[in-house]
């Protein structure tokens, strides 16, 4: 049985001692429900085609949540052993474009020990509810020490290739500046892990051929607007400094030549927030928010939502709603603040509500509807 908790929403403002209930331009109302819970830092959701859900757990589980709601006891089989400490763990979790004709699922996680570590890939087929022929067709170079950033979000091309972001590993910031180096940098590749010959450094001296852009921090979200061509992505800064860019193939986004953010001891990273040869961010938060999943809503549920990003937030604990127009970005409302939860990811179902994963040793799955369709 699906929980329910019953949030009709509407914003509050004071004015003059009186208490106004108002709604800002394209608010909407909406229901919030909870699908399933007992999840252990859940981290990335994907959509089966029989309307069954995949769930990562930082823990190193992948998930079946049934389509009633229910959780199946037992974790997926087959599913690669992660280096599971800290940001170390399962991450995302991502259907081919042709699912449901090759029956392909991609993987992404922390592997390696604490010692030797970094980000992985694999793929393998969804058969009998299992992993099945798995086989790691990426790992970033050079290993690293530690347990944090790793970025390992992914998108499909229209093309049928994807890209996988990298972190900086937190300690190695200015490795996302060399070009030998997969440390904060975002690669395309091949359904097989190959490099495709249009990659914008094939055949540059000194410079891995997978990479597709450089110069990042920590991008926990990449999305592909199909109907805008484009491929958005954010990263998460130190402190201050989180952003959204729009990825375009070769370009340098600058970590950490250039920042909004400061580093967590208040010292001064950089002089500079732009200098020329770097790609400046659609938007950037300072103070941080830090941001983790993004999806681009297309959906006929929320229609003031369709075409803006919804991004989640850990620290802030909110789903911020941003407007994309004329190259720019602007963050224009702050969603379930009401809710008190971490968001770790956040989707858009195939049935056009909205799907949260909430950061916790007990996080669930929610799906926000309109009010009216409660």
């Amino acid at each position: 049985m699906i929980a329910r908790i019953h949030q009709s929403i509407r914003h509050l403002a004071w004015l003059g001692g009186v208490l106004l209930l108002s709604a800002p331009a394209q608010a909407a109302d909406y229901h919030v429900e909870t699908v399933a819970d007992g999840l252990a830092h859940p981290w990335s959701l994907a959509f089966l085609p029989d309307g069954r859900l995949l769930v990562t757990e930082r823990a190193g589980h992948l998930r079946l949540i049934e389509a009633d709601g229910s959780l199946r006891e037992a974790p997926v089989s087959g599913v690669p052993e992660a280096f599971v400490s800290g940001q170390a763990g399962l991450k995302d979790v991502v259907l081919a474009p042709d699912f449901e004709d090759s029956r392909e699922l991609f993987i992404s996680y922390a592997c390696g020990t604490r010692r030797a570590n970094g980000t992985c890939l694999a793929r393998g087929r969804w058969q009998d509810d299992s992993f099945a022929e798995v086989e790691v067709i990426f790992r970033a170079s050079p290993n690293k020490t530690g347990d944090a950033h790793y970025g390992a979000r992914l998108a499909f091309l229209p093309d049928d290739t994807l890209v996988l972001t990298l972190g900086d590993g937190f300690d190695y910031r200015e490795a996302a500046q060399e070009p030998g180096s997969h440390i904060g940098k975002t690669v395309r590749l091949h359904r097989d892990g190959s490099v495709p010959d249009d990659n914008p450094f094939v055949g540059h001296e000194g410079v891995l051929p997978e990479i597709y852009t450089l110069g990042h921090r920590n991008p926990q979200a990449i999305v592909y607007d199909a109907e805008g061509d484009r491929l958005l992505a954010h990263e998460h800064g130190p402190r201050g400094g989180d952003e959204i860019n729009l990825l375009e193939p070769g370009k340098n986004y600058g970590w950490p030549l250039v920042t909004h953010g400061k580093d967590y001891t208040g010292a001064r990273i950089t002089p500079f927030e732009s200098l020329p040869g770097f790609e400046p961010p659609l938007l950037d938060w300072t103070p941080s928010i830090a941001p983790a999943g993004m999806t681009l809503y297309r959906g006929e549920l929320f229609p003031d939502w369709d075409g803006q990003l919804l991004v989640a937030a850990l620290a802030g604990k909110r789903v911020h709603r941003v407007v994309l127009e004329n190259g720019a970005a602007r963050d224009v409302e702050q969603l379930f603040g009401e809710l008190n939860e971490r968001f770790r990811d956040v989707r858009t179902g195939p049935d056009g509500a909205v799907y949260l994963l909430t950061d916790s040793p007990q996080g669930r799955v929610l799906r926000v509807v309109p009010a009216a369709e409660r």
